[in-house]
């Protein structure tokens, strides 16, 4: 049996893991809904895209697909991507034979690109597709943030779209279904405009263990206790697809490439053998192992900004120390007293669909539970623990050294702060940039510090005047 690591899954593959989000994007589609799967990168989207597609095409309805990565980059004028668009609909949904395109293009003259899109659906599309439902799969929504050009008319017109259903029956047929690596607040920047709040959110979630049994047949050609050894990968990857796909798939070829027969793992030993095997094949020299890239994936997604990546990993770090005190927490929990707890309560950093927080979920290392962000697997959280989070703020910071002797001493050392020009070269290095709240206390400490400084030698140098003169 063959796993897949990274890509699209067929509709039909044997591989493929039925989630909740199969069930609720399908229904949810069937229903008139507008839905959007915005969740990291290889998280199985364009997975279930394919799959939710295939189950509608079955069913008689028509159904095209847009991946816009394919229809333009930075250089990409607004009427060239519109135009591409509406060709891709126009071939998609087979509308060849029924149209003269060229003809009709040639009469929008006059119209703004979106016009030209609404008046392509509204008097081609609609009135020639003959399937009762035609639904739109929007793949890679987050390319089009890069453009050179706004895409929030775009995302106004998809608005428009679904207000028009109320108004006409005709775009009761028309369903969208967004995919990406995204946020709705990022689809419409303008912030004079109505935001994007239109249609249902589809939570895409790690495979359950219950849910993945179709990776077990590959593990029972190779190895004994099959089940256990899947119920330990899951804990390791909390079904996050890529990993635990790839999981298998390195068990599978280990096994085939070290013996000719089952490897035999006595009862009771799976837990042990597969955190050995994590450790060894994928958290160990993890850089040299991360092939198809994914760890690397996250990595950039959290410095790529240097303006902002100061933010993220600060936030990161809060995550990761609240979880290393709840992990403590719970080794002496038959000695903690309830007010440990409470200051334990009060690391946790609670959700609040913060910029910086979306932007720290959508790199997929955390991942919401109970109103409280968590780090999303033990694969992750050994791989970016507490010293690689410190090597990287270390690397972003010009004054790295002082600023971590001044919180070694509890914030007490004056002696670590800034000064001089030294200070003034921090400040200018800050504009812009997003820092952490340590980061701006250590300035703000400074610059009071100095401030003093200057404050108690103006007033020896005015003493010692008054005494010159006396």
């Amino acid at each position: 049996m063959r796993y897949q690591v990274g890509g699209s899954l067929c509709s039909n593959d044997p591989t493929y893991v039925i989630r909740q989000a199969d069930e609720k994007l399908y229904t949810s589609l069937k229903a008139g809904d507008f839905c959007y799967v915005f969740n990291s990168r290889q998280m199985g989207k364009s997975s279930l895209l394919q799959r939710t597609s295939y189950r509608l095409r079955q069913e008689g309805y028509s159904c095209v697909y847009l991946d816009v990565t394919t229809l333009g980059s930075e250089d990409t004028t607004p009427e060239q991507w519109y135009k591409g668009i509406i060709i891709s609909l126009f071939y998609g949904l087979n509308l060849v034979g029924k149209v003269k395109f060229k003809q009709w293009w040639e009469m929008q003259t006059g119209l703004s690109a979106v016009q030209k899109l609404h008046q392509f659906v509204e008097e081609v599309l609609l009135p020639n597709a003959k399937a009762e439902r035609i639904f739109i799969f929007i793949d890679e929504i987050d390319s089009l943030l890069s453009l050179s050009f706004p895409v929030s008319d775009f995302f106004a017109w998809i608005r428009h779209c679904y207000n028009q259903q109320a108004h006409d029956p005709n775009f009761q047929r028309l369903g969208f279904a967004l995919f990406g690596v995204a946020s709705p607040s990022n689809l419409i920047s303008d912030k004079r405009r109505t935001p994007f709040n239109i249609g249902t959110a589809i939570d895409l979630q790690g495979f359950k263990l219950y849910e993945a049994t179709p990776l077990l047949k590959g593990l029972e050609e190779v190895i004994t206790q099959p089940e256990a050894v899947l119920q330990e990968i899951i804990y390791w990857t909390e079904g996050q697809p890529f990993l635990t796909q790839k999981l298998c798939q390195l068990i599978v070829h280990t096994a085939l490439k070290t013996s000719n027969r089952k490897i035999d793992l006595p009862p009771e030993t799976e837990t042990s053998w597969v955190e050995q095997f994590v450790r060894s094949h994928i958290i160990q020299h993890w850089l040299a192992k991360d092939d198809p890239e994914h760890l690397r994936t996250i990595r950039d997604r959290l410095l790529f900004n240097e303006h902002r990546a100061g933010r993220l990993l600060e936030l990161y770090q809060r995550v990761l120390q609240a979880e290393e005190a709840g992990k403590q927490g719970t080794e002496d929990r038959g000695q903690i007293k309830d007010t440990v707890y409470t200051s334990l309560s009060d690391l946790l950093v609670s959700n609040d669909d913060s910029q910086e927080q979306t932007e720290l979920l959508l790199s997929g290392l955390v991942e919401k539970h109970n109103g409280y962000l968590k780090i999303k697997n033990p694969i992750y959280r050994n791989i970016f623990n507490a010293e690689w989070v410190i090597k990287y703020l270390n690397n972003l910071r010009p004054y790295s050294q002082a600023f971590n002797t001044w919180v070694a001493s509890s914030f007490k050392d004056e002696s670590c702060l800034l000064r001089g020009q030294a200070l003034k070269n921090t400040q200018n290095w800050a504009r812009g940039k997003s820092l952490s709240d340590l980061d701006y206390q250590f300035l703000a400490a400074s610059i009071e510090c100095e401030r003093r400084e200057v404050q108690t030698a103006l007033e020896a140098a005015r003493a010692d005047w008054f005494s010159q003169w006396r």
